[in-house]
C-alpha cells in the first residue's frame, strides 16, 4: 500500500515533507519493514545435527591437542 501525498496550494516543501513523514508513521509500513529487517529463518533439523556433530568433533580434537601439547 503506497503512501501518497500531494502538495497543497501555498504549502512549503518543509510542510509537505512533515506531512509525508506523519502519514508514513501513521500507516505503519515502516514498522513492518523494521520487523522483517533482522528476521532469520529457523535452521532445519539436518543443519542443527551437522553443527552439533561438528562441535563434538572440535571438542575431541581440542582435547587430544591439549593432551599432546608440551607441559608448561
Amino acid at each position: 500500500m503506497p503512501v501518497q501525498v500531494t502538495k497543497k496550494d501555498k504549502e512549503t516543501s518543509q510542510n509537505l515533507v512533515h506531512r509525508f513523514t506523519k502519514t508514513v508513521r501513521q500507516s505503519g509500513t515502516l514498522l513492518q519493514i523494521r520487523k522483517g529487517q533482522f528476521f532469520k529463518r529457523a535452521k532445519s533439523a539436518l543443519v542443527k545435527k551437522r553443527s552439533a556433530l561438528r562441535k563434538v568433533r572440535r571438542r575431541a580434537e581440542k582435547l587430544v591437542e591439549d593432551k599432546m601439547a608440551k607441559p608448561k
